[in-house]
């Protein structure tokens, strides 16, 4: 069998389906195309208020791809409830190449020293393609996503793509758009060229929150 790359995988991104494992041990991937796919829509972010004072008051260092293979090894973590991942070690290390070649992302929050939650995902062109996240420590990964999405404001990104519509995720503005309306969406995005970095590495939560707002 034809060995999968991480050119195989960008390609399927290109194409809108990305790969899932069986579980962690599984080195074999297939495609997932779903009939629904959840976005979320940038100038209809959601923060609830809560959130929003706890994005300002700074409880953690967030910092922008500085231990992204950290991140990905815990989003692949067994947790309580959850004994099996998606994320195999050949998934895993595809993404590690997607990070060399500068197009994968972490997001980490971090506390005296400890990643204590964060993010992972694809970008191509101005789409986005949020993987997995984690968190050890209360709102860390809800933090993490709040600074992706001022991030891909402010880097012109037009669309944020989730995969999949969870209720944890309804409460930020995800919602479920067709196959069709996805393909639209993703072919307008991959023609755009966007900075993930036109935000400063260590924007404060404040800054955050008003590019944020300046868009909703």
């Amino acid at each position: 069998m034809t060995r999968f790359t991480v050119d195989d995988l960008i390609k399927c991104y290109e194409r809108g389906v990305f790969p899932m494992a069986d579980s962690r041990t599984d080195d074999s991937v297939f495609l997932v195309d779903p009939e629904w796919r959840g976005v979320l829509p940038l100038d209809q972010f959601h923060v609830p208020k809560r959130l929003a004072r706890t994005v300002r008051s700074e409880p953690y260092a967030v910092r922008i791809d500085t231990a992204f293979d950290a991140v990905v090894a815990n989003c692949a973590a067994e947790r309580p409830g959850r004994t099996e991942t998606w994320i195999s070690g050949a998934i895993e290390a595809l993404y590690g190449q997607l990070f060399v070649r500068g197009l994968a992302h972490s997001i980490e929050c971090w506390q005296e020293g400890e990643l204590v939650g964060g993010l992972y995902g694809v970008a191509l062109g101005g789409a986005f393609f949020g993987e997995s996240m984690f968190s050890t420590a209360r709102d860390a990964s809800k933090i993490a996503l709040v600074h992706l999405v001022a991030r891909l404001i402010a880097g012109r990104y037009q669309l944020l793509d989730t995969q999949f519509l969870t209720e944890h995720l309804t409460q930020f503005g995800v919602r479920d758009i067709s196959r069709m309306d996805y393909q639209r969406r993703l072919g307008l995005a991959l023609n755009r060229n966007c900075d993930f970095y036109q935000l400063p590495t260590y924007a404060a939560g404040a800054e955050v929150l008003q590019v944020i707002t300046q868009t909703s």
